[in-house]
């Protein structure tokens, strides 16, 4: 939204970059614009941020099913769900209630562990019959995530595992539909339940989803001890879209991407999967480098799609689509899953495609372009369309604010409750 000074804000997100300005413009005239930009959202309160919508803001008790986890948040296009343990008190606190996180990140970590056990003879049997036996003891397997050194050390899949066959056995086993969110919640690094007070500030939050890589912020309430508000990064970027002609964004977003270092990582160190690779392998991927998705590249080495965390769902929702293939490589995987799309008249992130943009666009283009797509990143391509590096919702956030030395202090001791078995 671009606005000529004499218009009103037409949105909260706008409301909140006029507030920002307002601050600007009392800030000391010896400060960096960074050191403003910093001064202006520590001096905000994270209450002031709109609120999500109601779908977006879904808590799940920790004996629901992995199954019905992964229907919900494909339901409502989300990335991860807070898990209340039903076992606290009524009068529990925020601490006592929440136990974790559910997200398609650790099931994406616990699918690679159920591929793994299916090179054994006990994960095939798993897999083949389901059997309430075999449950316990691969559930806690399975809870061990990245921390099992065979994990650690399976560079490769099976045949079996890499079929379309494999994700049908595992939807249709007892495995799948009987094991708990609460048996994989706080298991994996991705998936603690670290909240904001609504008295903390922007500048926390924003750190937060940019230095320590959250994808979402929950706020909570601590007198109800209830999640009042939940911030994504995709949030952030709608906000900052919203801002669009203040001062103190066009300062930032009129620059291009090379003169603020973007992208981050240079050419050659980009982390792609190869159209004729398992599938499994782009999660895999994803998994072991932190990143919320990977670029698929065809044998002249230009990108061909994208795979993100969240298309976890499709392996999970619709595994009959796959029963034809023998080797589910990523480029089958792309390839039936916009037949699926097409088919059911549906439009996600994943039907857009391949979305670019060049090292000369400005950060308020990409923004836009983000934020329009609906999408967590956009590949930087040259003029001959090669893949340069990617620039994520994180990236750009990261460019807004920097933490000063000490900011955090004590602050992670005691807003980060763990289940007793937690690895994190």
């Amino acid at each position: 939204m671009i606005m000529d000074g004499s218009e009103s804000p037409r949105s909260p997100e706008a409301r909140l970059g006029m507030k920002v300005e307002d601050l600007w413009d009392t800030q000391e005239p010896q400060l960096t614009p960074t050191e403003k930009l910093n001064a202006c959202f520590e001096s905000i309160p994270v209450s002031s941020f709109p609120l999500a919508p109601p779908s977006q803001v879904i808590e799940i008790n920790s004996d629901t099913s992995v199954a019905e986890a992964v229907q919900l948040m494909a339901k409502h296009k989300i990335l991860s769900l807070p898990v209340v343990d039903v076992d606290a008190p009524k009068d529990a606190s925020w601490m006592e209630r929440y136990i974790g996180i559910i997200e398609f990140a650790g099931i994406a970590v616990w699918i690679l562990h159920q591929s793994e056990e299916k090179e054994g003879s006990a994960g095939s049997e798993l897999i083949a019959t389901g059997s309430e036996e075999s449950t316990s003891p691969a559930v806690a397997a399975a809870t061990k995530g990245m921390y099992s050194p065979r994990y650690r050390s399976f560079n490769s899949f099976s045949a079996a595992s890499a079929s379309g066959h494999f994700f049908e056995a595992l939807t249709s086993s007892a495995l799948y539909k009987n094991t708990k969110v609460r048996d994989i919640s706080g298991s994996f690094r991705w998936a603690p339940f670290l909240a904001l007070q609504t008295s903390n500030s922007f500048l926390t939050m924003l750190l937060l989803l940019s230095s320590y890589r959250m994808k979402s912020v929950p706020v909570v309430d601590s007198g109800e001890g209830k999640i009042e508000n939940i911030i994504t990064q995709s949030a952030v970027i709608h906000m900052l879209e919203e801002c669009a002609g203040l001062q103190w964004f066009e300062r930032l977003g009129s620059k291009k991407l090379s003169e603020l270092g973007l992208p981050l990582m240079k050419p050659g160190n980009v982390v792609k999967v190869h159209e004729d690779e398992p599938v499994l392998q782009a999660f895999k991927l994803m998994r072991q480098e932190g990143f919320g998705g990977v670029p698929v590249v065809g044998s002249d080495g230009k990108a061909v799609g994208n795979i993100s965390i969240r298309d976890i769902q499709f392996l999970l929702l619709a595994p009959a689509i796959y029963k034809e293939y023998r080797y589910m490589t990523a480029k089958n995987f792309l390839t039936a899953i916009r037949h699926y799309l097409e088919e059911h008249e549906q439009s996600t992130p994943f039907s857009s495609g391949m979305i670019t943009c060049k090292r000369d666009d400005t950060l308020k283009e990409v923004i836009i372009k983000l934020d329009s797509r609906k999408i967590h990143r956009v590949y930087v391509v040259d003029e001959a369309g090669n893949l340069e590096g990617v620039v994520t919702l994180r990236d750009i956030i990261s460019k807004l604010v920097y933490e000063p030395p000490g900011y955090f202090g004590d602050f992670f001791y005691g807003v980060l409750p763990l289940p007793a078995n937690s690895r994190v």
